[in-house]
């Protein structure tokens, strides 16, 4: 009777996590539609239709620490449990002695603690061998319908965007309105796909998951021997892979989202170092090489904009210096919520053009702070409170938790990256959570709920607490 209530108990934690995982990429898209249909156009995102995520992963979790309750093995803990009891017990007490605003301290919580403590709850609990397979092959096709509607929505008219509930503007966030449907290239008319999901950026990120699986995928299939129906059932298999990492291909272009591109091109490295032979590797590289570099002097000579953007590529150079002189003057942090994703969340819209730039385009939103170099223009009755946003995942935790979280969480991250390489069939984890860790040197990478529970959470499944550590 036991044997068979913990099997129930089981089989309903995956399921819940299966289904979770294969809706959090529409979860933009479910809640933008649905504050519409509610509440009409223009309004942020109700939190009742947003938390629907919270209560799956709720559900999941509270089953997971009934099982964890019944287990003989509750009591065992290895290294990388002890880390993130530490780093959570840090930002806690960094945020507590600080009097850390309460809703800045609950995103903080929300962004900074919460994959984390999925993770330390989930890889507690037995999975069945069939569920990581599963998952992996469920989101490969999942992140095909997200890239097939991302490059749709490169020629849908605008009015198709504000019918679902988008705003009419683009490259803006704003905490109390609703979604921009798109961003643009400045300098150039080129729309950032963005697809379900909140922003290309987080589009390109999430869409890393699904490469990592399918670049995996298709090249165990092309060099595995014909087994099981033979060579017409591999081509056959070798043909719909390939097509699907074309769709991904086109998407991740399409988000122009250069990190993103820099993290799929070291997956993609990886996968093929860790699968061809050496002299197949050797001949792929080389090829990849060169179409890079002919594809950079193409773009470099027909739209340089596209590479060099120089706001945004200044942005990437001076925020993580000025986060580094923050972590200098507050060498024990400013707390949860004080940078970042939260930060952004808690503080004007501010946006910054360059020096002798025209303001007057946002002249009919007073609420919007618009600086023309580093003068205030708009609005001019009060000074504007923009967010810290260092461009930098870990300078965002050291900003927040001083240099003792900034090395927990490099800690974190380089064991659970050795736990994921040494795990038999953890490769496409490897690769997902190298490439997010990568990207994180540049964006604020487990930003997306989409991004952060499901790398985090598959993490879970391949990296048990240690026996011996």
């Amino acid at each position: 009777m036991a044997d068979r209530m913990a099997s129930m108990l089981q089989r309903t934690r995956e399921t819940l996590t299966l289904v979770l995982l294969v809706l959090l990429p529409f979860h933009a898209l479910f809640v933008t539609v649905g504050t519409r249909v509610l509440e009409g156009p223009g309004n942020a995102p109700l939190a009742m239709l947003a938390l629907w995520k919270e209560t799956l992963l709720a559900l999941a979790l509270l089953i997971a620490f009934i099982e964890w309750l019944k287990s003989s093995d509750r009591w065992r803990f290895d290294l990388l449990d002890g880390l993130l009891i530490a780093f959570a017990a840090l930002a806690l007490a960094v945020s507590l002695l600080l009097h850390t605003e309460l809703r800045m301290l609950a995103l903080g919580i929300k962004y900074d603690l919460v994959p984390l403590g999925v993770f330390f709850l989930l890889r507690r609990v037995p999975w069945s061998e069939k569920f990581l397979p599963r998952a992996l092959a469920a989101l490969f096709v999942v992140g095909g319908v997200v890239a097939g509607y991302g490059v749709l929505t490169l020629f849908l008219p605008q009015g198709f965007f504000s019918f679902l509930g988008y705003s009419d503007l683009h490259s803006l966030y704003l905490p109390d309105g609703s979604l921009a449907a798109f961003q643009r290239i400045e300098g150039l008319p080129l729309k950032r796909i963005q697809s379900t999901l909140s922003g290309p950026n987080q589009l390109g990120l999430w869409l890393l998951i699904p490469w990592a699986a399918g670049v995996t995928g298709l090249l165990t299939t092309f060099c595995s021997s014909p087994l099981n129906g033979g060579i017409l059932r591999r081509r056959k298999r070798c043909w719909m892979q390939g097509c699907l990492l074309v769709l991904l291909a086109l998407a991740l272009l399409f988000s122009f989202s250069r990190s993103a591109w820099i993290a799929a091109g070291v997956i993609t490295i990886v996968a093929l170092y860790d699968l061809l032979p050496r002299e197949a590797f050797r001949r792929a590289l080389t090829r990849i090489a060169g179409l890079a570099v002919v594809a950079a002097l193409l773009l470099a000579f027909l739209a340089p904009s596209l590479i060099t953007r120089a706001t945004s590529t200044r942005g990437h150079l001076t925020r993580p210096l000025a986060a580094f002189k923050v972590m200098a003057q507050h060498p024990l942090g400013l707390g949860l919520g004080s940078a970042g994703p939260a930060s952004n969340r808690v503080s004007d819209a501010c946006v910054f053009l360059e020096e002798g730039a025209d303001a007057l385009w946002a002249a009919d939103r007073p609420n919007l702070c618009v600086f023309v170099g580093s003068q205030q223009v708009q609005p001019t009755d009060r000074a504007c409170s923009c967010p810290l946003l260092p461009e930098n995942w870990y300078l965002q935790v050291g900003v927040e938790l001083g240099v003792a979280g900034f090395l927990l969480f490099l800690a974190i991250v380089f064991l659970l990256l050795r736990c994921l390489r040494s795990y038999e069939d953890g490769g496409e984890l490897f690769l997902m959570f190298l490439g997010l860790a990568v990207a994180a040197l540049f964006l604020h990478a487990w930003e997306e709920s989409a991004v952060a529970y499901s790398v985090w959470l598959l993490a879970a499944v391949c990296c048990p607490p240690q026996k011996n550590a």
